[in-house]
C-alpha cells in the first residue's frame, strides 16, 4: 500500500513538541462530528499495478512527454487569445501558463512556437472540457480534453469509450467521487521531515506524500490553491529538475478490479490517450 503523509500546522507543532512522529494519522473516522487536529483525508491512493503498467516502456514515456508538450502548446495559444497579448508580462494568464509549462519541462522552443502560432489568423480557438465514463468492474474515468473542435472531440471520445466496452456517464455522476488536488511529481524519494519543514517555510498548510508511479519517485498532493507554493518548496529542497506540477482528480473510493477487468479498462485508457484532443484520463482503480 502507498505511503502517505497528511500535514497541518497544528499537528506538526504538537507532534514536534511531544516527540511523537509528525506523520502519525489518528484512527478516528473522517466522518466524526468532532473535528480532529490531524484528520486523515482521502482513501488510500491508487499507485498500484495500473501505474506500473503505464510506465513500463520508454515508448510510453516519450508519448507522455509529447502529450505534455502538446497540452501546454494548446494552453499557451488559448492564453494568448484570451489575454489579448503575446507578452507574458502584460498577459498575466499567459505568464502563469508559461511558468507551469517550464515547471513541466516543456522546451523553450516549443513555448515560443506556440506563442507565435497563437498570433496567426488561422490559429484555433481551444476550450477545455471534461467527460465522465464507466469502465469494467466498477471502474470510472474522468477524461480531460483541450480541443479546438468540440463536435469532433465529443464524437471521438464517445466512440472510443463505447468501442472498448465502456459507457459514457452523465455529467457529475462520476466527478463527485473524486477530489481535485494539487499534484507535484518528483523523480526521487523525498525525506519526509525535510519536505515537512520546506512546506512550512513555503506557507503550505496541507500536504500528502506518497510513492510515485515509478520506483524511486514521489508524489506530493496538496490543496489546489497551494500547488505553486508546494512546487517552490520542492525547488527550495534542490529537487526542481525533472519535477512536475499539475492538478489531478484523486478518487475517494478506490476499486480493485479483477485481472480481466483491469486489462479491459487499461485498453480504454490507452485508446483515449491516443486521441489528440485528450490530455489525460484519471481513474479509480487501485490495482
Amino acid at each position: 500500500s502507498s505511503h502517505r503523509t497528511t500535514m497541518k500546522y497544528a499537528c506538526v507543532a504538537i507532534a514536534l513538541l511531544s516527540g511523537a512522529s509528525a506523520f502519525t494519522v489518528p484512527s478516528t473516522p473522517a466522518s466524526s462530528a468532532v473535528k480532529q487536529q490531524c484528520p486523515s483525508r482521502l482513501s488510500p491512493l491508487f499507485m498500484g499495478r495500473a501505474a506500473a503498467v503505464r510506465a513500463a516502456t520508454k515508448g510510453k514515456t516519450d508519448a507522455k512527454k509529447a502529450k505534455t508538450n502538446g497540452y501546454y502548446g494548446k494552453k499557451i495559444i488559448m492564453a494568448v487569445k484570451q489575454g489579448g497579448s503575446p507578452d507574458p508580462v502584460a498577459n498575466r494568464q499567459l505568464g502563469e501558463v508559461i511558468k507551469a509549462a517550464k515547471a513541466n519541462s516543456v522546451p523553450t522552443d516549443n513555448i515560443n512556437r506556440a506563442i507565435k502560432r497563437a498570433t496567426e489568423k488561422d490559429a484555433g480557438d481551444f476550450t477545455e472540457s471534461t467527460f465522465e465514463a464507466y469502465g469494467h468492474g466498477g471502474a470510472s474515468f474522468i477524461i480531460n480534453v483541450l480541443s479546438d473542435n468540440a463536435n469532433r472531440c465529443t464524437a471521438d471520445v464517445r466512440s472510443t469509450v463505447n468501442k472498448n466496452g465502456g459507457k459514457m456517464a452523465e455529467s457529475g455522476s462520476v466527478m463527485f467521487m473524486y477530489d481535485l488536488k494539487g499534484k507535484v511529481e518528483v523523480p526521487t524519494v523525498i525525506d519526509e521531515e525535510e519536505l515537512m519543514m520546506a512546506a512550512i517555510d513555503a506557507d503550505v498548510d496541507d500536504m500528502e506524500l506518497t510513492e510515485g508511479e515509478e520506483e524511486g519517485t514521489s508524489i506530493v498532493y496538496t490543496d489546489p490553491k497551494e500547488t505553486g507554493a508546494m512546487f517552490e518548496a520542492i525547488k527550495a529542497m534542490g529537487l526542481e529538475e525533472g519535477s512536475k506540477m499539475s492538478l489531478s482528480h484523486v478518487t475517494k473510493a478506490p476499486v480493485e478490479c479483477t485481472e480481466e477487468d483491469f486489462e479491459k479498462n487499461m485498453a480504454i485508457i490507452d485508446a483515449l490517450e491516443e486521441l489528440d484532443d485528450v490530455d489525460s484520463v484519471e481513474h479509480n482503480m487501485s490495482n
